[in-house]
C-alpha cells in the first residue's frame, strides 16, 4: 500500500494560481466541481487576478461564464455547450475554433499551462488518481503541467492513459459530487429510417465512430445483426454499451488496439459509468491519438457517422452553426471524416434530417450566411437523410448537386433544382 499525502480543502487550489495564469479543465464530467467553485471564491475575493479557464463542453452552469468577475476569471471555449452557448452569444467567454484533435496542441502553443485542474477517482493502492471518464485533451498534459485534482466516489476508474500517480499532483480534495448524466436520446421515425440506410452500409468487422444523438442512437440499434465491430470512438456512450455486451462488437478485426474498444472520453448514464469502471476492455487514450487522422487511416474499413445542420450542393457541411450563428464547434467531425476517407475500404457518413422541426430544408443551394463550414466539399463522402444516400466522393459537382436534390425533402426538390441551375451547378 503507498502513502499519499493527505487530501486537503478544495481552496487549497488557490495556493497554485498566480496572476493571469491559464488553468486547463477537461471536458464534460472531467471538471471538477469543488476545486472551480474555489476559483470563484477566490476570484470574488479579490484573490485572482487575470485568470482563464480554458475548456470544451462545460455542462456546468456558473457565474463566471456570465462575466460576474470581470477579468478576474474569464473562460475560453472551444466547443460550445447548452451552458456556453448563451454566455457566448452576450459577449461574456471567449470562442477558439479548432478540430479537436488539435487541441492539445493549440493549448501548448499558445497558453502557460499553468494548471491543470481535473476530477478523479480516489487514489488506489498504488497511488494512482483515475481521470475516469476522460482522457480528451488534458492526458498529454499528465507529467508536463501541475495538477490539482478532486477526488469523488461518483468517477469510475478507467484504463488507458489517464493515470496520474500522487507524487505528479501539487494537490488534492476530495468531494461527494455526482457525475452529470445524459438520458438515452428516443429516435424518432426519420432517425430510424436515417440509421438503417447508414447501419445497411457498414460491413461486419469494420472498426466504427459514431457521434451522439437521436440519428446516432438509431444506428447503433440497426447494428444489432453485425459482427465483430471495434469500436475507435472520440465519445463512448450508452449505445456502445449495448453492442458489446450483445457480443456485436468485439474488436478482433481492429488493427489498432485490437480487442480492445477506444475512446477519449464518456458522457452517458449511471449505467454507462458503472460499466467503465475498473473494465480492461476499455482504452481511454488522448484525443492526440484518437481523433489523428493520420492513426484512423491506418485502421482498414473504418467507419465514420457524425451529424450536420446544414448541406450545401456542393457538399459543404456546416455542422456547428444554425441560422449562421455558433451553436457548437467543430469537434472531431473533420478529424474522422478525413481518416476515413485515407483508411483503405473506410467511409463517411454525414447524416441530417431532411428538414428542420419548423419545415426548413437542411439541404441548401447555398449555406444560410454567417455559417461556416465543418467539413468540406473535398472530404465529405455520404450525406444521409430519411430520404436516401447521397455518395460524393469523386463526383462532378452537376451530379452531386443532383443527388443531393434527390435526398432532400420531396416539397423542395423542384425549387433546389431551380436554385442549383441559377447558380450554375445544373445546366
Amino acid at each position: 500500500m503507498v502513502s499519499v499525502t493527505a487530501a486537503s480543502t478544495a481552496d487549497a487550489v488557490l495556493d497554485h494560481v498566480e496572476p493571469g495564469a491559464d488553468i486547463i479543465v477537461p471536458l464534460a464530467n472531467g471538471e471538477p466541481i469543488a476545486v472551480v467553485d474555489a476559483l470563484e471564491e477566490g476570484a470574488a475575493s479579490g484573490r485572482l487576478s487575470g485568470v482563464r479557464i480554458h475548456q470544451m463542453h462545460a455542462l456546468h452552469d456558473r457565474p463566471y461564464l456570465h462575466g460576474a468577475f470581470g477579468d478576474r476569471l474569464r473562460h475560453v471555449s472551444y466547443f460550445l455547450s447548452h451552458v456556453t452557448r448563451p454566455a457566448y452569444a452576450n459577449g461574456h467567454i471567449d470562442f477558439v475554433p479548432t478540430n479537436f484533435s488539435e487541441v492539445p496542441t493549440i493549448l501548448e502553443r499558445t497558453t502557460a499551462c499553468s494548471l491543470v485542474v481535473a476530477a478523479a477517482s480516489p487514489p488506489d493502492r498504488h497511488g494512482y488518481f483515475s481521470l475516469g471518464t476522460n482522457a480528451d485533451y488534458v492526458s498529454r498534459l499528465i507529467g508536463r503541467v501541475p495538477f490539482f485534482v478532486e477526488a469523488t466516489p461518483a468517477m469510475p476508474r478507467s484504463h488507458g492513459h489517464n493515470s496520474i500517480h500522487h507524487s505528479q499532483v501539487v494537490g488534492w480534495c476530495e468531494s461527494d459530487s455526482p457525475l452529470i448524466e445524459v438520458p438515452r436520446p428516443s429516435p424518432n421515425a426519420v432517425d430510424e429510417a436515417i440509421g438503417r440506410l447508414v447501419a445497411e452500409r457498414i460491413p461486419n468487422d469494420a472498426t466504427i465512430q459514431v457521434g451522439i444523438g437521436g440519428v446516432a442512437a438509431a444506428v447503433l440499434a440497426a447494428l444489432g445483426d453485425h459482427r465483430d465491430l471495434g469500436i475507435h470512438t472520440e465519445l463512448l456512450h450508452d449505445g456502445m454499451v449495448d453492442l458489446v455486451e450483445a457480443g456485436v462488437v468485439t474488436g478482433t478485426h481492429k488493427t489498432i488496439r485490437r480487442n480492445r474498444a477506444v475512446t477519449t472520453f464518456c458522457l452517458g448514464t449511471r449505467t454507462l459509468y458503472d460499466w467503465l469502471d475498473e473494465n480492461p476492455a476499455v482504452e481511454l487514450l488522448g484525443v492526440e491519438l484518437v481523433n489523428d487522422p493520420r492513426v484512423i487511416a491506418q485502421m482498414p474499413g473504418f467507419v465514420s457517422v457524425n451529424a450536420t445542420t446544414e448541406v450545401d450542393l456542393l457538399g459543404q457541411c456546416a455542422s456547428e452553426t444554425i441560422a449562421g450563428r455558433y451553436w457548437s464547434g467543430s469537434g472531431g467531425q473533420a478529424d474522422f471524416a478525413r481518416g476515413a476517407m485515407y483508411s483503405d475500404g473506410g467511409k463517411a457518413f454525414v447524416v441530417t434530417p431532411s428538414t428542420t422541426r419548423t419545415g426548413r430544408s437542411r439541404i441548401r443551394a447555398t449555406l444560410t450566411p454567417g455559417s461556416v463550414v465543418t467539413t468540406l466539399k473535398n472530404t465529405v463522402d455520404h450525406v444521409v437523410t430519411e430520404h436516401g444516400v447521397a455518395e460524393l466522393r469523386g463526383v462532378d459537382l452537376g451530379e452531386r448537386a443532383r443527388r443531393l436534390v434527390a435526398i432532400a425533402d420531396p416539397s423542395v426538390r423542384y425549387d433546389l433544382a431551380r436554385e442549383a441551375r441559377e447558380i450554375g451547378l445544373l445546366r
